[in-house]
């Protein structure tokens, strides 16, 4: 047996080892970085009364137009900033990139706060998009480093839908 025969077999060996550890290195179908938006027209299907309520009452579902109202004080880097919590999924991929591409995610919509949500789309699966939120999950957005004099309800505990 040669020595290259030998140190092919070891690396193998090693393979195989590594693989009954931790498994085969495969991608999962359904994991975080193969969801993408929808935007919340798509949740309305099977949840119509929650969108309904959403796009009634809620701020959110109109918070690019509060954004468009103020820019005309903003510099063109200060107004884009603004899309991280105004809009759904500003620079994720997937996300709002500009009222006229991504028109479905101008506002801060239901996955802002729900993930994105293709896979639940998809599959019904409760598991597939994040349905307990708690205050931490607001406070991306809703912080005093964001606004200063910063008060808020979150909505969670305001019926947000």
């Amino acid at each position: 047996m040669s020595r290259t025969t030998g140190r092919g077999k070891a690396a193998w060996a090693l393979a195989f080892a590594t693989i009954l550890v931790w498994g085969w290195p495969v991608s999962q179908a359904g994991s975080e970085t193969d969801k993408t938006y929808v935007g919340s027209e798509a949740c309305g299907e099977c949840h119509e009364t929650e969108y309904e309520s959403f796009k009634t009452y809620s701020k959110k579902a109109h918070s690019y137009e509060s954004i468009r109202v103020m820019k005309k004080g903003l510099t063109e880097a200060e107004f884009v900033t603004c899309f991280e919590c105004h809009t759904t999924g500003h620079r994720k991929a997937g996300g709002f990139r500009s009222e006229h591409e991504t028109p479905e995610l101008k506002d801060a919509g239901c996955e802002v706060c729900h993930g994105p949500g293709s896979l639940h789309v998809e599959s019904q699966e409760p598991d597939d998009i994040n349905g307990d939120l708690t205050a931490k999950d607001c406070e991306t957005c809703h912080n005093s480093d964001r606004v200063a004099a910063f008060d808020y309800k979150p909505l969670i505990y305001g019926g947000a839908h």
